[in-house]
């Protein structure tokens, strides 16, 4: 297959120009006539033109999932709807994303066979529910719904940025404090004193300041140092698995994290579970969507005990990251035989809790800012102190 620039135009007159994927210009001519438009000039682009790929955002995914539900809903086939969905996209990289699938699916190739082949383009529960509707029938229904899920999701991550906006002002406001005191004010009192009558934190305070003056360098080159050291600890799967085990360990924020993952999970497994996976199937994508290198070592353990015929409420209960509600929650829905109608109320539940958490986590931010600030600003002032006071004497002296 071939990628053709052309130049159309319709009945009315109107010039169109584009791109198309194309066997030969007999093939292009085809497909631009059932749009209602007329090759009038064309270049051939040759074969195999660069794939483009292009990671769709959360936001873009649940927009391109509600457009597809509307424009199917409305009688119009999936294959007119993701024409008219790439030809609206601005994005030249999304676009020529969603062109290729227009192009496959046109083709014949179902839809969600045309994901897969994209790993990494769309989520992975994107994929599985796209698979789920075609195969029921109710893929309209299926996209609504990871519309809402994937809306959901954006708002959550939306909400704790905003709630990031604070502690990071603070951060922000203490550094230029710390730098403004020690390289501007400090530096003003020093020759005030006999330097052999300062104390122990004077000349610790002094020595700071004066570094950060004339060796500001150093202080940067070790900051990057430490962000790129972090940064490849966190690549190293041994040391993230320890980094994220111990981050539901400490105190109040392990709860609060967990409380984040127990609403992510919780909805995840009853849009998977109602849309009719098999049940392992949609543990596996729900804990590959927490992001938690530890959780999801646990959670092996869930599968194969759950393989072997244990009930998911016991097994997911060993593992002992989720609170006791939600496994109990799991096993009434078990028993009952209703554990889709039960997910869904604990997933409803459990998003107004993850939103809880998310404030809550970062509200604990915000006064230990405020404490680190109070805690440098009177260093600053017990080893200001002395100076001022060495000075008072020497002015009284003289």
């Amino acid at each position: 297959m071939k990628k053709f620039s052309y130049v159309a135009t319709d009945a009315g007159g109107k010039t169109f120009r584009g791109q198309e994927m194309a066997e030969d210009f007999k093939d292009l001519q085809i497909k631009l006539r059932e749009r209602n438009l007329y090759v009038t000039s064309y270049r051939d682009l040759g074969m195999g033109a660069v794939e483009v790929k292009y990671k769709f955002k959360i936001k873009e995914v649940s927009f391109i999932a509600r457009q597809l539900a509307s424009m199917t809903s409305a009688g119009l086939s999936l294959v007119r709807a993701l024409y008219i969905l790439q030809d609206q996209q601005e994005n030249k990289k999304a676009k020529a994303v969603l062109l290729e699938i227009y192009e496959e699916v046109q083709k014949g190739t179902s839809f969600s066979d045309v994901l897969k082949q994209k790993p990494g383009v769309f989520p992975d529960m994107f994929v599985s529910l796209v698979a789920a509707g075609e195969a029921s029938g109710t893929l309209d229904t299926m996209l609504t719904r990871l519309s809402d899920h994937f809306a959901n999701t954006n708002k959550t991550a939306n909400k704790a940025k905003s709630a990031m906006v604070y502690p990071i002002i603070l951060l922000v406001l203490l550094l230029a404090v710390i730098i403004l005191l020690f390289t501007q004010v400090l530096p003003m009192f020093a020759d005030l004193g006999d330097p052999e009558d300062y104390s122990v934190l004077t000349k610790a305070l002094l020595a700071f300041s004066d570094s950060l003056i004339n060796q500001w360098y150093i202080y940067i080159i070790v900051i990057v140092g430490i962000v790129v050291l972090v940064f490849i600890l966190l690549r190293t799967p041994a040391t993230r698995l320890k980094m994220d085990e111990m981050l539901l360990k400490i105190p109040k924020v392990g709860k609060l994290v967990a409380t984040m993952y127990t609403g992510s999970f919780a909805r995840n497994m009853a849009d998977l579970y109602g849309a009719g996976l098999q049940m392992v199937e949609c543990i596996e994508k729900s804990v590959a969507a927490i992001n938690n290198s530890y959780v999801q070592k646990r959670f092996e353990d869930v599968i194969n005990d759950i393989k072997l015929g244990e009930s998911m409420s016991k097994a997911i209960e060993k593992t002992g990251i989720f609170e006791g509600m939600f496994t109990s929650i799991i096993y009434v829905g078990e028993e009952s035989g209703t554990l889709d109608t039960i997910l869904n109320k604990a997933a409803d539940y459990y998003d107004e809790e993850a939103d809880s958490a998310v404030t809550k986590l970062v509200s604990l931010m915000e006064p230990l800012m405020i404490i680190i600030m109070g805690i440098a600003i009177g260093l600053f002032l017990a080893g200001m102190f002395p100076l001022l006071y060495g000075g008072m004497l020497s002015a009284g002296q003289t």
